[in-house]
């Protein structure tokens, strides 16, 4: 206990600390250098044995050291840029779709100075923020007017609450989706203030279920979209033609929840089919909701299109303020939208249909290119080699069509499952981490999305 005491009284005052590390006030500020300094002097008399072993010659650089430690850890930021080589392009944890360089440099040119967002440059007062979509959003959906909020749940939950509060909506149990985080169709619907009424069985609804469900109090039909799972075998559903025109027979609007919200169509570009937002208008829809950041390859954010008379009513109900985007989801998403005015460079230009279109040929030819390089870094402790493999669309889309890739399959010279478990977190701690999957005793890099190869290889020859 004495020989704690005397370390203690070793230690330097938070004064002689400053002095010693004048140069990180210069760059944190003396508040946060100090608040830093005192946190690592708290720390060292909490832990005696630890400052038992310390030189205490060098106790005082080596708290400044830490001290300058702690603060650069701490500025780094925690959302960083990494390599998707999981096979499923796009992935809701990170972060779903790549956004194109014309999106990127829209949101740079609005989030750097004052913009006329709200403001009508022609008549000098304020403006509606969707009037920078709208207007070509309209002409790609084959609509009458849309608004945008922030993502495709806030576009349901604000349809609903609008239309359907305290009235009743059926919907096939079929369709009584699960989507990513554990949120549920059921529970958005109870959120908007709606009564649900689940028709039909889980693989089989028919016409004269949603008949039998309609009432005076029903506010709509509504269908949403199977996009991350599909019921095969015994199965009969209703489509859109058919609910559409019971819909408007009984005086209702018809709602579609299309999810991944595709604009273009996928087999013209050898993928495969997955309705449109024009087709499902044309089916009848008075509304359709879908994802800004899925298939539509744009910024995060949920969007509304159809009938003006109820695009304006959702417009005007409160709730639409606490859901709508900002400036910067805007820019992005209106520079995603004219790139679907050229549909013969899309695959080009928009990174999400250029990932979903890349040739299996090509991803093969860069996998036999890298594999060299890849296998030296991480000798001898790994074994390299290219695999053939199947790359997923992702976030829910096309749940059962996959497209074929191929990737590097690294496996431990000593064929422990250990080894693969630390080269996991190992590319996970490199300077732009690399996510993988782990697959049969073996750790897998898909490449259909590596696009930047040379960035990719150089951190892990720096890294060895």
């Amino acid at each position: 206990m004495n020989s704690d005491k005397q370390h203690l009284r070793s230690l330097p005052s938070v004064d002689r600390v400053l002095r010693e590390a004048g140069h990180l006030a210069e760059r944190w500020g003396h508040e946060r250098v100090t608040a830093a300094i005192r946190n690592e002097l708290e720390q060292m008399r909490n832990n005696p044995e630890a400052l038992n072993t310390a030189d205490k010659t060098s106790l005082l650089s080596h708290v400044a050291a830490a001290v300058e430690t702690e603060l650069e850890n701490a500025a780094q930021s925690s959302l960083v840029s990494v390599f998707n080589l999981t096979g499923t392009v796009l992935h809701t944890n990170l972060g779903r779709a790549s956004l194109p360089e014309e999106a990127l440099q829209a949101v740079q040119v609005v989030a750097r100075s004052p913009s006329n967002l709200e403001y009508d440059l022609e008549t000098g007062v304020r403006g509606d923020r969707d009037s920078h979509v709208e207007r070509l959003l309209c002409q790609l959906c084959d609509v009458e007017a849309a608004t945008v909020v922030n993502n495709n749940a806030a576009a349901v939950l604000l349809v609903l609450n609008t239309l359907a509060t305290g009235l009743e909506v059926p919907v096939s149990r079929g369709e009584l989706v699960e989507i990513g985080g554990s949120f549920r169709i059921p529970e958005i619907m109870q959120s908007s203030g709606c009564v649900l009424v689940e028709v039909g069985t889980t693989n089989r609804t028919h016409l004269k279920d949603y008949k039998n469900a309609v009432n005076d109090r029903t506010a709509l039909l509504l269908k949403v979209h199977a996009s991350n799972y599909q019921i095969q075998g015994f199965t009969r559903s209703v489509t859109e033609t058919e609910l559409a025109q019971l819909a408007h027979e009984c005086g209702l609007p018809f709602v579609v929840d299309l999810g991944s919200g595709n604009l273009v169509d996928f087999p013209a570009f050898n993928l495969p089919d997955e309705p449109t937002v024009a087709h499902t208008v044309r089916s009848g829809a008075d509304i359709v909701t879908f994802s800004g950041d899925k298939l539509l390859g744009g910024p995060q954010c949920g969007i509304i299109a159809g009938k003006r008379e109820l695009i304006t009513r959702f417009k005007k109900n409160p709730m639409k303020r606490a859901l709508r985007v900002d400036k910067m989801t805007l820019a992005a998403l209106l520079e995603v939208f004219r790139l679907y005015q050229d549909p013969s460079r899309l695959a080009e230009k928009l990174p999400t249909l250029a990932f979903l279109t890349r040739p299996a040929a090509e991803i093969r030819t860069q996998a036999e290119r890298i594999a060299p390089r890849v296998a030296e870094a991480l000798a001898p402790r790994y074994e390299v080699a290219v695999s053939e493999c199947h790359s997923q669309v992702g976030s829910g889309a096309l749940p059962v069509d996959t497209l074929p890739s191929y990737g590097l399959r690294i496996s431990a010279a000593d064929e422990s499952d250990e080894a693969i478990r630390q080269l996991a977190e190992s590319m996970r701690r490199l300077a732009v981490p690399v996510i993988g999957r782990i697959n049969k005793g073996a750790y897998f890099l898909d490449l259909r999305c590596l696009d930047r190869e040379e960035e990719f290889i150089a951190q892990l020859e720096q890294s060895k």
